[in-house]
């Protein structure tokens, strides 16, 4: 369903402007124009006098994929930088620029940005590779309001009409890509695990489905652009280059600058430790018998220089805190080595950490799903293992 407008009936007042509470109406050339933000909710229709605006079946064909070309990726701002997962989808944006059976070589990667200063991550984008930035400075994007980013983000689109679309799957990028692909009527995959490219420009987005029992494909082959949010330590980085792509302010229109979220105060989080950012991890799983056994756990982390964590149940038993989960449901991690103690292995956890440079497993199941993913398995009770690398003067050397 749509709405449009019958402007031979319109005496052009601009009562449908000032009643509609989603800001979807603009006065164009004196007469109104439905836009993206219209949630279809028949307000203007039940008050306009004049019979001017119609509610019509909105029969959607196939999109025009030849009018979409390109790759967008959200810059998510953080402390005035990009957010590292930005890094990352710029990446993988790299990757599928290469694999695209389009027509049209060399695939344009391009970024955005909104905020009160976008220069220095601009630039950053630019240091990746990315062709073209556009940017949207204003005081309205100093913090995160996703009414006003979301018609900031759909003019972007509207403006590059890029073929796909990648943000973080991130607290901000949750939020903010439903709403945009909402506004442009088009399908969003949420916490994508894996990008493909198919003949044709479609991409195939891979996430966990049925609880995570199995890996989903999902196409979008009928509307564009393609919106995915992809999880962060999932990717690859995108290495720096040369820069040699442009910047291009853009305009923020009083629909961008009109929000209806005040901000109030804005207080910083202290910092904490981050399992997504340690190089070292020692992961505690169901193998645990008590919860004074993560002292343990934590105490070869502290040896190592890595930080510990764990499994969903132990964080559903309370032995943990959330922050500390490895899983689809919790943090997905890419170190450097991974130690799993009593980790079965499930394809939630499994599909978390499969990025880890080293995998090593100790289990008393040898057939444990663990152990197909682990360079290094070994068959063993953890309460035997785990007290004798302390002992053993192995940590030190």
């Amino acid at each position: 369903m749509g709405i449009t407008v019958n402007n031979k009936n319109c005496d052009k007042c601009g009562e449908c402007v000032r009643l509609c509470p989603f800001a979807a109406i603009e006065m164009v050339g004196g007469f109104p124009v439905i836009n993206a933000a219209c949630k279809v909710c028949g307000i203007c229709i039940k008050e306009c006098g004049q019979s001017a605006l119609i509610l019509i079946d909105d029969v959607r064909g196939e999109a025009d994929k030849g009018a979409w070309s390109g790759i967008l990726v959200y810059g998510e701002m953080a402390g005035g930088r990009l957010h590292p997962v930005v890094r990352e989808l710029v990446g993988k944006a790299h990757e599928l620029a290469g694999g695209t059976a389009s027509p049209k070589s060399n695939t344009e990667i391009y970024g955005v940005v909104m905020g009160e200063d976008t220069a220095a991550a601009a630039n950053e984008f630019l240091s990746y590779g990315v062709d073209r930035v556009l940017t949207y400075e204003h005081e309205i994007f100093g913090c995160f309001r996703a009414d006003s980013f979301s018609v900031a983000f759909a003019d972007a689109i509207e403006h590059l009409r890029p073929s796909i679309v990648l943000t973080g799957a991130t607290s901000i990028g949750r939020s903010l890509a439903p709403r945009t692909s909402t506004r442009l009527r088009t399908g969003l995959t949420a916490d994508c695990t894996a990008l493909e490219i198919k003949d044709g420009t479609d991409l195939v987005q891979i996430r966990p489905a049925f609880g995570g029992n199995i890996m989903a494909e999902i196409v979008t082959p009928r509307s564009r652009p393609q919106f995915a949010t992809v999880r962060y330590k999932v990717m690859d980085e995108a290495p720096l280059v040369e820069p040699h792509g442009s910047i291009v302010p853009m305009k923020v229109t009083d629909a961008m600058k009109k929000s209806g979220i005040d901000v109030i105060s804005v207080e910083k989080k202290p910092p904490s430790e981050n399992i997504s950012e340690a190089e070292v991890l020692v992961v505690g799983g169901k193998g645990l018998k008590s919860r004074a056994d993560l002292e343990t756990l934590k105490k070869l982390a502290d040896r190592l220089g890595g930080q510990y964590a764990v499994t969903r149940p132990l964080v559903e038993a309370g032995w943990a805190p959330q922050s500390r989960q490895i899983g689809l449901s919790g943090r997905t991690v890419k170190p450097k080595v991974l130690l799993a103690f009593g980790v079965s292995g499930a394809v939630q956890f499994t599909a978390a950490i499969k990025g880890s440079e080293r995998i090593f497993a100790v289990n008393t199941d040898p057939g444990a799903p663990i152990m197909d993913i682990a360079h290094y398995g070994v068959i063993g009770d953890l309460y035997e293992i785990i007290p004798g690398l302390l002992e053993s003067g192995l940590l030190e050397q």
